[in-house]
């Protein structure tokens, strides 16, 4: 008998929305006598229901059920008869998700006459609309020259304070599926009361917070950028609290004593934990009095720290030597708790570097991290709770070897960077979708290293040999879309995001390379560029072995608005709000570790 399939020409393709957290039923309307099985693919790799957590066909009516949609669903579901490919239906699937803000400051104090900024940072999809209100009633009404709104509504400016202003500003988010709200206070005192109020809130210690902690060869420095004021500087000589040895414990030969260090990572704005390679351990700084209180000890030459937030747990890859022959990966868990704190070793041998995915203010929960080896074609699946493997994804049909990776959360895509390879071709990137953990193939044309942004909505990738950086969007719909190439002539060593003061949802990038002297600008949403000329040289690789950023770029968080960067033996500080040089602060050598500490 003869198999004779119809589609309706209406429904070959239907787009769905679906908010996070609902389950949804896509359903194929493929008919016909004899019709064989369906087989549903997503991004075009066929689903096999029993690898898949949350996707499943139940078998009954070739429907495809995803039980609790999350941002990494959207994107493409087709289905097709088996042996009848020809034949297919698409399905978009676009995810909405509830707005989700931060308000910053929770409260100020400013005296008569000068400038007050309250700020407020929403995500969501659709982008939500803000508004605000002053004690309860609109303030649209009452905006002027001193009162203005910036940024879509993410940056309430009131240009000179009077005591009137005194109120419970309340931010409101909203979109289609939901809304949210948050309130900043402010406070208008006159001088007298309010240097009273900062004697009490520096005594309180409220005043350790809005600063970066950079770690150099002549040890710590505590750095207030808005200033460019140096708050501490903590020597070599100084002692941790607990064992009373030296921070930076003098090596044969040396004169003058000097640090050496690698990586270091904010925990909770609580504690900095932070790699001393040549000691083997990893030392712990206390924020609130910005002090070394403790120093644990692991594996020889530790180099990378990683602070998985989800877990509250630090990841610590140690090379063994400078050789890198027997590298180790170990986990200090209940990092931000401070207390007897302890280190895990892990089963995964021959580890040459790890990936765990950030988390966003949508996406906070991050289950699964990423390890690979530079001489195997596979990147391993690994179970961030339990610290035990999941799987190996193997990128050998691609032969890829993998260098570095990035995430995001809308469709749910990881970017894999490859090694470049003996042959001249520039490596390509690989794109894995983290549902099906399959290889969905190359990312275009495009190579370099990947870089996606804070809200998971666009991936910046930069060539460092051609200079070349490529911006790509994510669309709602799951979709990965080419916005332009820029060509420079800067070999690029690393790149930050800093959020925009004129465009709610927007991104500028700030770009460091590792031979110039120069810093890139681009405005994400027009691909304007700048050049920040003469920062000096960088530290030259030779003393960065640690990592190929021998020239970092350090953001200041979500509501910052200063940036920083090392030359060889300085540190510029970088006005991310004006895109112009605030200081530069000399005498710091080789400060290439810095962790920037917000609100405290």
């Amino acid at each position: 008998e003869v198999v004779r399939l119809s589609l309706p020409e209406d429904q070959r393709v239907t787009v769905s929305t679906i908010t996070v957290g609902l389950s949804t039923v896509l359903t194929c309307s493929i008919r016909g006598a004899l019709r064989p099985p369906i087989i549903w693919k997503r991004n075009g790799v066929v689903l096999n229901f029993l690898d898949l957590e949350d996707i499943n066909d139940f078998g009954e009516d070739d429907s495809l059920y995803i039980t609790k949609v999350t941002t990494i669903h959207m994107g493409n579901y087709t289905c097709h008869a088996y042996g009848y490919e020809e034949l297919y239906q698409t399905h978009i699937l676009q995810v909405n998700v509830p707005p989700v803000i931060r308000v910053y400051p929770e409260t100020q104090a400013q005296e008569p006459g000068v400038s007050a900024s309250l700020k407020c940072h929403a995500e969501g999809i659709p982008n939500p609309r803000i508004t605000w209100l002053k004690n309860g009633i609109d303030i649209m009404p009452k905006l002027s020259k001193q009162l203005s709104l910036l940024a879509n509504g993410s940056e309430l400016h009131i240009s000179s304070v009077r005591y009137e202003d005194t109120g419970a500003y309340t931010c409101i988010a909203k979109n289609e599926v939901g809304v949210d709200e948050d309130i900043s206070s402010l406070f208008i005192e006159d001088s007298a009361r309010k240097t009273l109020a900062n004697i009490l809130w520096r005594e309180e210690g409220l005043s350790v917070g809005n600063m970066f902690y950079v770690f150099s060869d002549d040890g710590i420095t505590v750095l207030q950028p808005n200033e460019c004021e140096i708050r501490r500087h903590i020597r070599p000589e100084e002692r941790i609290f607990t064992s009373y040895e030296e921070i930076c414990p003098r090596m044969e030969g040396e004169d003058p004593q000097s640090c050496l260090w690698a990586s270091a990572v904010n925990v909770r704005d609580k504690y900095i934990y932070v790699a001393q390679p040549k000691q083997n351990r990893v030392m712990m700084i206390d924020i609130q009095t910005q002090k070394a209180i403790q120093s644990l000890d692991v594996d020889p030459l530790p180099t990378k720290l990683h602070y998985d937030k989800s877990h509250d747990q630090v990841w610590v890859l140690s090379w063994g030597d400078m050789r890198k022959s027997s590298p180790t990966l170990q986990v200090i868990p209940e990092a931000s708790t401070g207390e007897d704190p302890r280190v895990i070793r892990t089963p995964f041998e021959g580890v040459d570097d790890f990936f765990i995915p950030p988390t966003n203010l949508i996406i906070n929960h991050v289950r699964f991290g990423f390890i690979f080896n530079q001489s195997k074609h596979a990147v391993h699946k690994i179970d961030l709770e339990t610290v035990s493997a999941v799987k190996t994804i193997s990128l050998s049909a691609s032969s890829c070897v993998p260098q570095a990776m990035a995430y995001t959360h809308l469709g749910g895509y990881y970017f894999v960077q490859c090694r470049r390879s003996r042959s001249a071709a520039a490596p390509l990137q690989l794109i894995i979708d983290s549902v099906t953990d399959a290889v969905i193939g190359p990312n275009g044309a495009v190579s370099g290293a990947p870089h996606v942004s804070p809200d998971g909505r666009y991936l910046v990738s930069a060539d460092e040999g051609s200079g070349r950086i490529t911006v790509q969007a994510l669309t709602v719909r799951g979709e990965i879309k080419l916005i332009y190439d820029l060509k420079t002539s800067i070999h690029l060593s690393d790149l930050t995001f800093q959020p925009s003061f004129t465009e709610g949802n927007q991104y500028y990038i700030y770009a460091a390379s590792h031979l110039q002297t120069d810093v890139l600008f681009v405005e994400l949403s027009t691909g304007r560029m700048n050049v920040l000329k003469n920062l000096k040289d960088p530290i030259t690789p030779k003393d960065w072995p640690w990592s190929s950023y021998n020239r970092i770029v350090k953001d200041s968080g979500l509501f910052g608005q200063y940036l920083i960067t090392p030359a060889k033996d300085s540190l510029f500080v970088i006005n991310g709000r004006q895109n112009t040089l605030r200081c530069e602060v000399s005498g710091i050598r080789r400060g290439n570790t810095v962790v920037w500490v917000g609100e405290v």
